[in-house]
């Protein structure tokens, strides 16, 4: 794993094997960034083996980039290949491993950061309505940080689980995974984190974190497909999951019958694949390591300090990142327009950025008193010029 700055040459190379770096500017890398050519290519020659070979007969090879993925994520993550499963996307990976747990009871409590993920808090809200559970919110420290001594405080033999969003999706705050991982090691609990903006962004050591479960998306940071995921569960935590979906990959039929539920994390994964996304995803995965983790985090660190110090010069422009450490992500509202109209103006001038609702992160939306924020969200491919024009676009828009 390369562990060098990254040059402004080696920027410009990487920008030079993007397409998309050639014909947008583009700052949102947090819902989706932009593939290399190679990895386009990837994918592109696993359908054409496909469609000449025939789909079942050119899936060796897709297999065998499947593997390759999966061994990859494993360096990445610091785990072992049986820990990982290749999936469809973040939330399909967190819900089965959620939908996996024993079931919820009575009186049972789930405790969680007030940044959670929507769609995280969709699934336990409803399972916890089922078993007439209930759900807590981890307070906050002064810097808006899920607060490790408070979750400790909250902890009683009624916890089933405790999940954590790490980087939140409304803005650049980085909650403090391993610290809450601690606390929730201490007691025995299970824990989940959602490291969707995570994965490809910074470093991620699953032992250090401390979590039985941990979930990653392919088409943000690292810059995979569209439609591919990772999820991580350790291998002493597996036997505690009982998936509530199986097929013949993760549960083929023994001698006798009946169902032999696999011993790794493939357990969770269908023997209905898109085999030319996993080869798509083997090859962001090698670019990212080959890059790497350290590189490319510190590169987007210094890019996202620039572009939130510069915001914050701009009349009428509020700046909203909370947090000590903080992502690529910078959630900025500007006081004239709401940030749909400031999504909408700057596209007009081919700027993309998102505009964030409630759905997003209710908790934590609720809590500040926003209904939606404007998302600019870099990558390591961020070049001096694009930040020029989105700040030109802001100061326009807000003159």
């Amino acid at each position: 794993m390369n562990t060098l700055p990254l040059s402004l040459d080696a920027v410009e190379a990487l920008r030079a094997r993007t397409p998309g770096a050639e014909t947008t500017v583009h700052f949102n890398h947090a819902g989706a960034s932009l593939p290399s050519a190679a990895t386009l290519e990837a994918i592109r020659s696993q359908l054409w083996r496909e469609a000449t070979l025939g789909p079942m007969e050119a899936g060796a090879v897709g297999r065998e980039q499947a593997e390759r993925a999966r061994r990859l994520a494993a360096r990445l993550l610091n785990a072992d290949p049986a820990e990982i499963a290749l999936t469809t996307g973040n939330s399909p990976g967190w819900g089965a491993a959620f939908a996996a747990l024993e079931p919820l009871r009575a009186g049972d409590r789930i405790l969680v950061g007030r940044h959670e993920w929507g769609g995280n808090l969709a699934a336990m809200r409803m399972a916890a309505k089922r078993a007439g559970a209930s759900i807590a919110v981890i307070p906050c420290d002064e810097t808006g940080r899920a607060d490790p001594a408070a979750l400790d405080a909250m902890m009683d033999e009624r916890v089933r689980l405790v999940a954590l969003t790490w980087l939140p999706a409304n803005g650049g705050l980085v909650n403090p995974a391993a610290a809450i991982g601690a606390v929730a090691r201490r007691h025995g609990v299970p824990y989940f984190i959602d490291a969707a903006q995570a994965v490809g962004q910074l470093p991620v050591d699953v032992a250090e974190l401390g979590c039985d479960v941990l979930v990653g998306a392919g088409r943000k940071a690292l810059r995979g497909p569209r439609g591919t995921g990772l999820l991580y569960v350790r291998r002493d935590f597996l036997s505690r999951l009982s998936p509530a979906i199986v097929d013949t990959r993760s549960a083929p039929l023994g001698p006798d019958g009946e169902p032999l539920l696999r011993d790794d994390a493939a357990r969770f994964e269908s023997a209905e694949a898109a085999l030319a996304l996993h080869c798509g995803l083997a090859n962001a995965l090698a670019e990212a390591l080959e890059t790497g983790i350290g590189a490319i985090r510190a590169r987007i660190d210094a890019i996202a300090r620039r572009l939130r110090e510069q915001l914050a010069e701009i009349p009428g422009v509020s700046v909203l990142d909370l947090g000590v450490e903080r992502s690529g992500l910078v959630a900025f509202n500007l006081a004239a327009l709401d940030a749909g109209q400031v999504q909408a103006r700057l596209a007009q001038r081919g700027i993309a950025i998102v505009s964030n609702g409630v759905a997003y992160t209710p908790l934590d939306m609720a809590a500040r008193g926003l209904t939606q924020v404007a998302r600019a969200s870099v990558s390591y491919l961020t070049a001096d010029h694009e930040i020029e024009q989105l700040l030109d676009g802001v100061r326009a828009l807000a003159s």
